[in-house]
């Protein structure tokens, strides 16, 4: 998610694309539904509903600290929330589904949601902090091998054999009674680079953290399920945006976009960042932004 809304619980977040998004969806029917899969602060919804003012809201997310954010922001429009946007359908076909797919501000920003590895917290990674296993948990799970294959597959992550061989020789990593954490960990994947990898733009966890939070939290697989279901919650000419911002996410949007028989393509080519977007707000660089349209 990318919003800069803040609610009680210090949620603010930029929302990435924010121009972009607000002239996709410039056409919308009168008195129309917009489903926000991905609500977090509730910066996108907001830009919306003041944009389109016969606009309902239905706000979804899985972040209990997202949702109180984003319900004290949107109180004058939210008809509902709800949790987990995987186990949820509307109940009436709707003008608009937004999903925002990134990891906001506020999340990687506060240390015990153990998401960043620049800063000392729990090996967590949960979007919802009450339900599932934990990154520390799903290390110790694994064998080598599985680490390594998951590593691979959700960071491309080339060293991955490395890195997972070091990991578990220093395991365990979820047991309770004693903590490890997100800097220990990211410490230890540096050092499975060269000295001169260890110094470049990019943090050398980057890559493997990216791995483990796709894995906690079924990233790929609920982007998967989404795709294909929600071109039936739509109206007929309805929209569907979703902002991605890794390769994974943005191959599986375009190839379901171009190939399901409801939908038509607004955009042929990602919509991206521009260089002032980008220098105002970094996260937004690697955000791309796809819509497609009910037939």
């Amino acid at each position: 998610m990318g919003d800069s809304a803040a609610g009680d619980q210090g949620f603010a977040h930029l929302p990435v694309l924010a121009e972009a998004v607000l002239a996709g969806f410039a056409e919308l029917p009168p008195g129309g539904v917009l489903l926000d899969c991905t609500l977090g602060g509730g910066g996108h919804s907001s830009l919306l509903l003041q944009a389109h003012l016969g606009l309902r809201l239905i706000g979804l997310d899985q972040d209990p600290s997202a949702r109180a954010a984003a319900a004290e922001l949107l109180a004058p429009y939210a008809d509902r929330m709800a949790s987990n946007f995987a186990d949820y359908t509307p109940d009436q076909p709707v003008a608009a589904v937004l999903a925002d797919l990134g990891v906001s501000s506020p999340q990687l920003d506060v240390a015990a949601r153990g998401f960043s590895f620049r800063l000392e917290g729990p090996l967590d990674m949960r979007m919802n902090p009450a339900a599932g296993e934990t990154a520390g948990a799903l290390i110790d799970r694994l064998e080598e091998s599985e680490l390594a294959d998951l590593l691979y597959a959700y960071g491309e992550e080339r060293l991955s054999r490395r890195i997972a061989r070091r990991i578990k020789e220093q395991g365990p990593w979820g047991e309770p009674g004693q903590p490890r954490t997100t800097a220990e960990l990211a410490y230890l994947i540096a050092g499975c680079f060269p000295p001169q990898a260890r110094r470049g733009r990019i943090h050398p966890a980057t890559r493997s953290f990216q791995a483990l939070r796709i894995a906690v939290n079924d990233e790929l697989g609920v982007l998967e399920w989404l795709l294909a279901a929600a071109p039936d919650w739509l109206l007929p000419g309805g929209l569907i945006a979703v902002i991605s911002f890794h390769s994974l996410e943005d191959r599986r949007v375009k190839t379901a976009f171009a190939s399901d028989p409801r939908l038509q393509r607004v955009t042929r080519k990602a919509i991206q960042a521009t260089e002032a977007e980008s220098a105002a707000n970094p996260r937004a660089r690697s955000a791309k932004l796809r819509i497609a349209r009910r037939r």
